[in-house]
């Protein structure tokens, strides 16, 4: 009798343990197949349209922007395994980008590319399927690959792009293409907390997210750091204040912990901030409310096993990025060298 009922209370508990599992990424070089059977070349990002549908953006092993349909189809949408410049104005699939890192949807279901070492944002019109270069932001001719654009990230609104380029943080109003510093003063260091974000250095800002508070996160590969930048413009340290390499700390003070060269985030629906820890080949949550930081998935070491059971037993290989499902609120991550993109789900 004891015995059963110590297995009816575990019960509840097995019930909602989570899983990590495959979305995309197989061994055949195809598209128009099963997403979990395509072959995927260095994917960096991740996002999601209203339909439900998501996109996913390969850096230079692949410069392709593809897509899986509802029932895990993939297609390809736009660019061209060559690396380059080219196709403004006319079909997606025929133009060219140059080590997109990550993308964005804007509320019409068109999709933004950060295309990187082009310094630049460009656009797809999914109905049409035509690229054109977005105004707004353009990296100095002859320095794109130093100080494009690494990160786009819109607002809850979808009416604001925010980028990061490794020297400030902007924002993009997308009605009238005017551009602002939000954090940064051009000079490389690290902010002192409390100071104004935009009179103040910073390391390398990799990745930028707002909050639906009017925070703004920073995250900074070089500086091993996530910062804040409040309503009031004011920036501080939320995670790593010693800005020191590593991967410890989980379940602690996020002040306290370390990372390793972390690539992306995404804020959650409790205001929470994912983050794909790409050196320490983790994905860590700060819990803003407490101030603290936990593991969600990877163990600290380079690897592919895993896929199937325990996401925090589930070996990573440099993920680059982190994406909230925006109606089930599953996270996805980008396993970058692993080739593929994976999700969390409960079991």
């Amino acid at each position: 009798m004891l015995r059963l009922l110590c297995a009816s209370l575990l019960l509840p508990i097995l019930a909602h343990a989570d899983k990590i599992v495959l979305v995309a990424g197989g061994d055949q070089d195809a598209v128009g197949i099963p997403a979990v059977q395509a072959k995927l070349k260095e994917p960096f990002g991740t996002e999601f349209d209203a339909a439900g549908n998501l996109w996913i953006v390969e850096m230079v092993s692949g410069n392709r922007l593809l897509k899986v349909d509802a029932s895990g189809v993939l297609t390809h949408v736009a660019g061209q395994p060559q690396p380059g410049f080219s196709g403004d104005g006319g079909p997606a699939l025929q133009a060219q980008f140059n080590g997109p890192h990550n993308l964005a949807v804007l509320p019409d279901g068109d999709i933004l590319i950060g295309d990187t070492w082009n310094g630049c944002v460009r656009k797809v019109a999914v109905k049409t399927g035509i690229v054109s270069l977005l105004p707004g932001f353009k990296a100095p001719e002859g320095k794109e690959r130093g100080n494009g654009p690494y990160c786009i990230t819109l607002d809850f609104t979808g009416t604001k792009l925010y980028v990061a380029n490794l020297s400030r943080v902007y924002v993009v109003d997308l009605a009238s293409g005017e551009t602002k510093v939000v954090a940064g003063n051009g000079k490389k260091g690290k902010p002192e907390d409390g100071a104004v974000a935009v009179d103040a250095p910073l390391v390398d800002p990799r990745a930028v997210a707002p909050d639906r508070l009017g925070n703004v996160y920073i995250l900074e590969r070089g500086g091993n750091a996530l910062r804040v930048v409040d309503k009031e413009g004011r920036i501080r340290t939320v995670v790593n204040a010693s800005g020191k390499k590593g991967g410890e700390g989980d379940g602690g003070p996020a002040l306290e912990a370390t990372m390793n060269g972390p690539k992306h985030l995404c804020v959650d629906k409790e205001n929470s901030v994912l983050i794909a820890d790409a050196e320490a080949h983790l994905v860590r949550r700060y819990v803003s409310t407490t101030g603290k930081i936990e593991r969600i998935a990877g163990t600290g070491k380079q690897g592919s096993a895993g896929v199937g059971g325990d996401p925090k037993q589930c070996q990573l290989a440099r993920p680059h990025g982190v994406t909230v499902h925006p109606q089930t609120g599953e996270l996805f991550i980008t396993d970058s060298y692993n080739n593929r993109v994976l999700k969390i789900v409960k079991d």
